[in-house]
């Protein structure tokens, strides 16, 4: 009978170190927001210290050429929850903060897939793509919103932090609400009696370059109108630690089974207000201490893995959603204190820009044990996440689901011999087309570098007109235009983007 009885216990420990290797294992993914591709260090920032993103890419895997699909945030966090394009879909431009929800509810989203995985998952940070179905009571339950659409639980600032409301919603309410103070918030007409930054400038702490001289909260003016609220409305100087711990507190709530965590930190973001440990250490001002800022949170995040002995287990992706802009609406001195620091390092544009700085962004995948440290120059994209993540997951999906994902996951982990895309449509406002070291523009796309200062390459010729392709294997900063030296190799990558911008993808 002893012996009986030990065998079993020994059997049902062997039966349950199974059940824990076979796990699922864990999905992070931090987007952090306007980080350029020459941003942090290992990407070749010296002005700038980033060691916690620097330790990510010596322990995984640094991609140099990896990409969101759009470079400004809505459509970009469009792509990446939905797995299209956002160019397919009209209303998918930079939101205001009062915008209905675009992201259909019942849709097969990254969150839902990895729900009908068997994940928890969560989003915490900046969300950026609408809430509830237009005319919202933010005084009440707001939805739909991230919850309708697949994550479990939401700690989010409804859009940006230059415009309003300023205020977080945990799940479907506005945290800290007093019933007594509610909230009105227009993108009209002023509401209430609240100060602006138009008629005060005398009382704000930050000054305008352009635009944002609505609502002035915190000693910052936002774009939109906003009144009552007063106990709701968040700290700028205060938000990279509130989003942090609620990040870090998603892990450790579900730190015993398979979670998916979406922490989309605001930084680097106007409006630029570091907390006052971060406050003038960098080398290249305010832009500079807010990088450092999204550092420390990144390494927060990755302390709490460590700590809960979930490192081994987890797929960690930090990125960004779109590349640089120096001077976005606010007298922050960002543009005068970069010191030779380069935003987008080699590349030319930023965010707004369809040159290779608005898409290419940092991307750095750690899995210990996993993931072999290098570098890859595989052609991903975030847009992939859904059908990677779920194959993964060991998830079917169904075809209506992420039109535009392809399962890029051996490239993502570094297995030998896998590949990366063939070809990847760039977004801004017009199309551009990749396909390996090409990269095409189409006639008539003056390429959007509406923000000289971030890479201020001299144009390329024929940016006023005619089509422009580029060999980035020796031309990485898209400077000369090969285009009539190259006339099949134009002709060929039209017919590509006209197929795949009328087609969609055929998913591998």
């Amino acid at each position: 009978m002893r012996t009986i009885l030990i065998f079993c216990v020994l059997a049902g420990l062997f039966s349950g170190n199974s059940i824990a290797a076979e796990r699922k294992p864990n999905i992070v993914v931090i987007l952090s927001d306007d980080l350029g591709y020459g941003d942090v260090g290992c990407y070749g920032a010296t002005k700038v210290k980033t060691p916690n993103i620097d330790k990510l890419a010596a322990e995984g895997l640094r991609f140099v050429d990896a990409h969101c699909t759009s470079s400004t945030c809505t459509p970009s966090r469009y792509s990446l929850l939905t797995g299209e394009y956002a160019f397919r879909k009209k209303g998918t431009g930079i939101l205001p903060g009062n915008a209905p929800l675009i992201i259909e509810p019942g849709r097969e989203t990254l969150p839902a897939v990895l729900k009908h995985a068997g994940y928890a998952a969560g989003a915490v940070g900046k969300w950026h793509l609408g809430l509830g179905r237009g005319n919202v009571d933010w005084n009440g339950e707001i939805k739909p919103g991230p919850l309708e659409i697949g994550f479990d639980y939401c700690f989010i600032m409804p859009a940006t932090g230059d415009r309003v409301p300023c205020v977080f919603l945990e799940n479907h309410r506005i945290v800290g609400l007093d019933p007594n103070d509610p909230i009105q918030v227009s993108y009209d007409k002023p509401v209430g009696d609240e100060p602006t930054g138009k008629n005060h400038p005398e009382m704000l702490k930050m000054k305008l370059s352009n635009g944002h001289d609505n609502t002035i909260v915190n000693g910052i003016s936002r774009i939109g109108y906003m009144s009552g609220g007063k106990a709701a409305r968040w700290s700028d100087e205060d938000m990279a630690d509130t989003l942090t711990k609620k990040a870090t507190a998603f892990i450790e709530q579900h730190k015993d089974a398979p979670f998916f965590l979406y922490f989309a930190p605001h930084d680097i973001h106007v409006p630029r207000v570091p907390h006052a440990r971060y406050a003038g250490k960098s080398q290249c001002g305010v832009r500079g201490d807010v990088i450092e800022q999204c550092d420390g949170s990144v390494g927060e995040v990755v302390a709490a893995l460590d700590r809960l002995k979930l490192s081994e287990n987890t797929l960690l992706i930090f990125t960004s959603d779109n590349g640089p802009v120096i001077n976005d609406g606010y007298a922050d001195g960002a543009q005068a204190d970069l010191n030779g620091h380069t935003p987008a390092g080699p590349l030319r544009g930023g965010k707004y820009s369809i040159f290779e700085g608005g898409t290419r962004v940092p991307f750095i995948a750690r899995w210990p044990g996993k993931i072999k440290p290098g570098v890859s120059d595989a052609l991903i994209c975030q847009v992939d996440f859904l059908a990677s993540f779920a194959a993964l997951a060991g998830h079917t999906i169904p075809d209506s689901a992420g039109p535009d994902s392809l399962n890029v996951l051996g490239a993502v982990l570094g297995e030998e011999n896998a590949r990366g895309r063939e070809t990847l449509i760039e977004h801004s406002g017009n199309l551009a087309l990749r396909k390996g070291d090409w990269k095409f523009i189409p006639k008539g796309n003056k390429g959007g570098a509406n923000k000289v200062e971030e890479g201020d390459k001299a144009p390329a010729p024929d940016a006023g007109g005619g089509p422009q392709l580029f060999d980035l294997k020796t031309d990485i900063g898209e400077t000369k235009n090969a285009a009539k030296d190259h006339a099949d190799v134009v002709k060929e990558m039209a017919e590509i983007l006209s197929g795949l911008r009328e087609a969609g993808r055929s998913r591998k």
